[in-house]
């Protein structure tokens, strides 16, 4: 486990505070007395943090943002087939801005050089001294919330992936939280600088819709389907080429890709990631 030190005031800019990662992590930050600018298209008050304006596509709500931010959590645009085109032009701002540290909200799925914000990890070497890229494994909280999982199991009972009977480590968004307050703040460099976060146990999604079965009362089932039935769905939803980054991913995942579990929720932070059970039991459903 690192340990936290705090040895300035200079503000830390959050971008997607108000997604999963980020809602988490401000409130996180503000309670250790950290200045944060929760930043988004429709920022909200977030407890002890300053919202400020921030659209990936808006370049002018850019300086504002960055005035005098000292580090930055960077969550890639939504659905962007090339992430790195807003991306990369922002932190060459962000870096003559003083930016000194930047901490990279990436994917299990996407190494450095990789597709989409694989592009803008092996960057960052270029472009900052401090730096630390998180690439968890699949959210838990793809089952609760707006996400397509879930509205699967809440309406009809049923999850579709073309993951077949691959496994994944999917972990909690406020495991992932903890761990990017560490790349922030810890003392003389962030851990890393390449963090591959996942929960505690590898499952299949016949695996999770057993568990949600078992917790709701309710039937869930896992209906696979083949890699283009994915992307075909998918695309009526979505870019082309976004679907089928995603469908792709969803292979890779039924070729093995994903079935691994690492130890650096606890190695970071000194607590164990949360189960999937633990997690569900937690819901109100």
């Amino acid at each position: 486990m690192s340990e936290v030190v705090i040895t300035d005031r200079e503000p830390i800019l959050v971008t997607g505070a108000t997604g999963n990662t980020g809602s988490r992590l401000v409130p996180r930050l503000t309670a250790l007395g950290i200045p944060v600018r929760a930043a988004g298209r429709h920022p909200t008050q977030q407890a002890g943090a300053r919202p400020v304006r921030f659209d990936w596509h808006d370049p002018a709500t850019h300086h504002r943002a960055l005035d005098g931010a000292d580090r930055l959590y960077l969550v890639p645009p939504v659905a962007a087939p090339d992430p790195a085109a807003v991306m990369l032009p922002f932190l060459e701002r962000a870096r003559t801005a003083g930016v000194r540290r930047v901490v990279l909200l990436s994917s299990s799925a996407l190494p450095a050089g990789g597709p989409g914000v694989g592009q803008v990890h092996a960057a960052l070497p270029d472009l900052f001294d401090e730096w630390a890229v998180l690439r968890p494994s699949w959210f838990m909280q793809n089952f609760t919330g707006s996400h397509p999982h879930a509205q699967g199991v809440r309406t009809d009972g049923t999850i579709l992936t073309a993951t077949g009977t691959g496994r994944v480590a999917f972990v909690d968004a406020d495991d992932i939280a903890a761990v990017a307050v560490h790349a922030l703040i810890d003392e003389p460099a962030p851990p890393g600088p390449d963090l591959v976060i996942t929960g505690p146990q590898a499952l299949s999604y016949d695996d999770i819709a057993a568990t949600l079965t078992a917790v709701t009362g309710r039937p869930v089932r896992h209906r696979p389907l083949t890699y283009e039935q994915q992307r075909d769905r998918l695309a009526a939803e979505m870019p082309e080429e976004f679907a089928a980054l995603l469908a792709g991913l969803d292979r890779a995942i039924a070729e093995g890709a994903e079935d691994r579990i690492t130890d650096t929720v606890e190695r970071i932070t000194g607590q164990p990631p949360r189960s999937f059970r633990a997690f569900v039991d937690q819901q109100a459903w």
